[in-house]
């Protein structure tokens, strides 16, 4: 037995939602662009990066003699 017309509340929400505004699912995309897609990371650039890293002393405050 299928259900295909059930349509649950949060869906229709989402329809209604979507049919009040038609650019919603483009203000999300770019959204989405600001704060979460990032460009490829350069690995060979990453690995120079950590290997020139300098260690810091344990305790930063105290000289050595």
């Amino acid at each position: 037995m299928k259900f295909s017309q059930y349509e649950s509340e949060f869906t229709k929400f989402l329809n209604e939602l979507k049919q009040k505004d038609p650019e919603l699912e483009q203000k999300q995309r770019a959204g989405r662009a600001i704060f979460w897609d990032k460009a490829p990371i350069d690995l060979d650039a990453r690995k120079r990066a950590e290997e020139s890293r300098i260690m810091q002393q344990p305790y930063v405050y105290q000289n050595k003699f």
